[in-house]
Protein backbone atom coordinates (compact mmCIF):
# COMPACT_ATOMS: atom_id res chain seq x y z
CA UNK A 1 0.00 0.00 0.00
CA UNK A 2 1.17 3.27 -0.97
CA UNK A 3 2.09 5.67 2.21
CA UNK A 4 0.87 9.00 2.67
CA UNK A 5 4.37 10.36 3.55
CA UNK A 6 4.26 9.60 -0.84
CA UNK A 7 5.35 12.52 -2.88
CA UNK A 8 1.76 13.42 -4.59
CA UNK A 9 3.34 13.45 -7.79
CA UNK A 10 4.61 9.67 -7.24
CA UNK A 11 1.45 8.54 -5.82
CA UNK A 12 -0.58 9.53 -8.69
CA UNK A 13 1.57 7.82 -11.01
CA UNK A 14 1.50 4.88 -9.52
CA UNK A 15 -1.85 4.95 -9.27
CA UNK A 16 -1.71 5.35 -13.61
CA UNK A 17 0.43 2.69 -14.10
CA UNK A 18 -0.84 -0.88 -14.72
CA UNK A 19 0.35 -3.71 -12.15
CA UNK A 20 3.53 -5.54 -13.73
CA UNK A 21 3.35 -2.77 -16.47
CA UNK A 22 7.09 -2.45 -18.18
CA UNK A 23 8.51 0.66 -16.94
CA UNK A 24 11.23 3.06 -18.19
CA UNK A 25 11.65 6.11 -16.34
CA UNK A 26 14.51 8.91 -18.27
CA UNK A 27 16.13 11.15 -15.18
CA UNK A 28 14.90 9.27 -12.85
CA UNK A 29 17.19 10.54 -10.08
CA UNK A 30 17.60 8.41 -6.73
CA UNK A 31 15.61 6.05 -7.93
CA UNK A 32 11.98 6.98 -5.31
CA UNK A 33 9.69 6.90 -8.13
CA UNK A 34 11.00 3.09 -9.89
CA UNK A 35 11.53 1.69 -6.38
CA UNK A 36 7.80 2.78 -5.57
CA UNK A 37 6.33 1.41 -8.88
CA UNK A 38 8.72 -2.28 -8.20
CA UNK A 39 7.50 -2.48 -4.91
CA UNK A 40 3.96 -1.46 -4.82
CA UNK A 41 2.90 -2.00 -8.59
CA UNK A 42 5.04 -5.10 -9.49
CA UNK A 43 6.36 -3.18 -12.01
CA UNK A 44 9.60 -4.52 -14.07
CA UNK A 45 11.58 -0.97 -14.33
CA UNK A 46 14.41 0.68 -15.51
CA UNK A 47 16.10 3.81 -15.60
CA UNK A 48 18.64 6.45 -17.59
CA UNK A 49 20.54 8.97 -15.58
CA UNK A 50 23.22 11.14 -16.04
CA UNK A 51 24.00 12.15 -12.33
CA UNK A 52 26.73 9.48 -10.85
CA UNK A 53 25.91 10.08 -7.20
CA UNK A 54 21.73 9.59 -8.27
CA UNK A 55 22.60 6.02 -10.03
CA UNK A 56 24.60 5.17 -6.87
CA UNK A 57 21.54 5.77 -4.92
CA UNK A 58 19.71 3.11 -7.38
CA UNK A 59 21.68 0.89 -7.22
CA UNK A 60 21.66 0.61 -3.50
CA UNK A 61 17.72 0.39 -3.99
CA UNK A 62 18.64 -2.66 -6.31
CA UNK A 63 17.56 -1.13 -8.98
CA UNK A 64 18.82 -1.23 -13.06
CA UNK A 65 20.04 1.84 -14.23
CA UNK A 66 21.97 2.84 -16.85
CA UNK A 67 24.04 6.00 -16.76
CA UNK A 68 23.26 8.29 -20.16
CA UNK A 69 22.13 11.41 -21.31
CA UNK A 70 18.68 11.07 -22.42
CA UNK A 71 19.60 13.69 -24.93
CA UNK A 72 21.46 10.94 -27.03
CA UNK A 73 18.47 8.99 -27.66
CA UNK A 74 17.05 5.88 -27.40
CA UNK A 75 18.37 4.08 -30.02
CA UNK A 76 18.86 1.00 -27.68
CA UNK A 77 15.75 -0.09 -27.33
CA UNK A 78 13.11 -1.48 -29.77
CA UNK A 79 9.84 0.36 -30.29
CA UNK A 80 7.15 -0.24 -28.00
CA UNK A 81 9.61 -1.93 -25.67
CA UNK A 82 7.72 -0.74 -22.63
CA UNK A 83 4.38 -0.15 -21.22
CA UNK A 84 5.20 3.35 -20.20
CA UNK A 85 8.20 6.17 -20.33
CA UNK A 86 8.19 8.52 -17.46
CA UNK A 87 9.52 11.97 -17.64
CA UNK A 88 8.76 13.41 -14.26
CA UNK A 89 10.19 16.58 -13.47
CA UNK A 90 13.07 16.12 -15.92
CA UNK A 91 11.18 16.75 -19.56
CA UNK A 92 12.30 20.82 -18.67
CA UNK A 93 15.62 19.82 -18.16
CA UNK A 94 16.59 18.36 -21.54
CA UNK A 95 18.31 20.13 -24.60
CA UNK A 96 16.14 18.53 -27.06
CA UNK A 97 12.47 18.67 -25.90
CA UNK A 98 10.65 17.24 -29.23
CA UNK A 99 13.62 14.33 -30.13
CA UNK A 100 13.28 13.26 -26.50
CA UNK A 101 9.63 13.10 -26.19
CA UNK A 102 9.18 11.23 -29.45
CA UNK A 103 11.79 8.96 -28.65
CA UNK A 104 9.72 8.09 -25.40
CA UNK A 105 6.76 7.47 -27.68
CA UNK A 106 8.57 5.29 -29.91
CA UNK A 107 9.59 2.81 -26.90
CA UNK A 108 7.15 3.31 -25.27
CA UNK A 109 3.26 2.59 -25.29
CA UNK A 110 2.38 5.76 -23.15
CA UNK A 111 4.40 8.36 -21.88
CA UNK A 112 3.95 10.32 -18.58
CA UNK A 113 5.35 14.18 -18.49
CA UNK A 114 5.74 15.84 -14.82
CA UNK A 115 6.62 19.26 -14.97
CA UNK A 116 6.88 22.23 -12.94
CA UNK A 117 4.08 24.89 -13.72
CA UNK A 118 6.32 27.93 -14.42
CA UNK A 119 3.11 30.28 -14.45
CA UNK A 120 1.88 29.27 -10.82
CA UNK A 121 0.11 32.14 -9.17
CA UNK A 122 2.75 32.52 -6.86
CA UNK A 123 5.50 32.67 -9.63
CA UNK A 124 3.45 35.56 -10.97
CA UNK A 125 3.73 37.44 -7.79
CA UNK A 126 7.57 36.94 -7.21
CA UNK A 127 7.73 38.42 -11.19
CA UNK A 128 5.22 41.26 -11.34
CA UNK A 129 5.77 42.42 -7.76
CA UNK A 130 9.80 41.72 -7.27
CA UNK A 131 10.76 41.83 -10.63
CA UNK A 132 12.74 38.41 -9.90
CA UNK A 133 12.99 35.38 -11.23
CA UNK A 134 10.53 33.01 -9.14
CA UNK A 135 12.33 30.67 -6.69
CA UNK A 136 9.11 28.37 -4.91
CA UNK A 137 8.36 25.36 -3.87
CA UNK A 138 7.89 24.00 -7.27
CA UNK A 139 10.85 26.11 -8.87
CA UNK A 140 13.43 25.61 -5.71
CA UNK A 141 16.35 26.98 -7.55
CA UNK A 142 17.77 30.32 -8.05
CA UNK A 143 18.32 31.56 -11.77
CA UNK A 144 21.74 30.85 -11.84
CA UNK A 145 21.46 27.06 -10.64
CA UNK A 146 19.01 26.24 -12.38
CA UNK A 147 19.12 22.90 -14.22
CA UNK A 148 15.95 23.99 -16.19
CA UNK A 149 16.22 24.74 -19.26
CA UNK A 150 12.59 25.21 -20.20
CA UNK A 151 10.24 27.45 -18.36
CA UNK A 152 6.80 26.18 -19.29
CA UNK A 153 3.56 26.48 -18.42
CA UNK A 154 0.59 24.28 -17.91
CA UNK A 155 -1.08 25.90 -20.94
CA UNK A 156 2.10 25.90 -22.87
CA UNK A 157 2.57 21.86 -22.71
CA UNK A 158 -1.57 21.86 -23.92
CA UNK A 159 -0.80 23.61 -26.83
CA UNK A 160 2.27 21.65 -27.44
CA UNK A 161 0.26 18.50 -27.31
CA UNK A 162 -2.14 19.87 -29.67
CA UNK A 163 -0.05 21.25 -32.17
CA UNK A 164 2.05 18.01 -32.44
CA UNK A 165 -1.41 15.88 -32.16
CA UNK A 166 -0.40 13.99 -29.33
CA UNK A 167 -3.50 12.03 -27.73
CA UNK A 168 -4.16 12.54 -24.16
CA UNK A 169 -4.98 9.74 -22.25
CA UNK A 170 -4.99 11.66 -18.95
CA UNK A 171 -3.86 15.23 -16.95
CA UNK A 172 -3.53 15.86 -13.63
CA UNK A 173 -3.24 18.99 -11.86
CA UNK A 174 -1.22 18.96 -8.37
CA UNK A 175 -1.23 21.31 -5.85
CA UNK A 176 1.09 21.30 -2.44
CA UNK A 177 -0.84 17.67 -1.02
CA UNK A 178 -4.15 17.45 -3.33
CA UNK A 179 -5.37 17.59 -7.26
CA UNK A 180 -6.22 21.01 -8.24
CA UNK A 181 -9.92 20.94 -10.70
CA UNK A 182 -9.95 24.85 -10.93
CA UNK A 183 -7.47 27.12 -13.07
CA UNK A 184 -4.90 25.16 -13.30
CA UNK A 185 -2.31 27.03 -14.76
CA UNK A 186 -2.51 29.85 -11.94
CA UNK A 187 -2.88 27.24 -9.29
CA UNK A 188 -1.41 24.14 -10.10
CA UNK A 189 2.66 23.51 -9.49
CA UNK A 190 2.74 20.61 -11.62
CA UNK A 191 1.13 18.71 -14.10
CA UNK A 192 1.17 15.12 -14.80
CA UNK A 193 0.42 14.59 -18.58
CA UNK A 194 -0.13 10.86 -20.19
CA UNK A 195 0.68 10.99 -24.07
CA UNK A 196 0.45 8.34 -26.77
CA UNK A 197 0.82 8.49 -30.58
Amino acid sequence: MISDNERLDHKIIARIVETGARVLDLGCGTGDLLFLLAKEKRARVEGIEVDDEAIFKCVEKGLSVTHRDIDSGLSEYPDKSFDYVILNQSMQEVKRVDFVINEALRVGKKVIVGFPNFAHFSARWQMFFQGKSPVTPALPFRWYDTPNLHFLSISDFWAYVREKKFKLQSVNYLGKDHEIHFFPNLFARSAIFVLTK
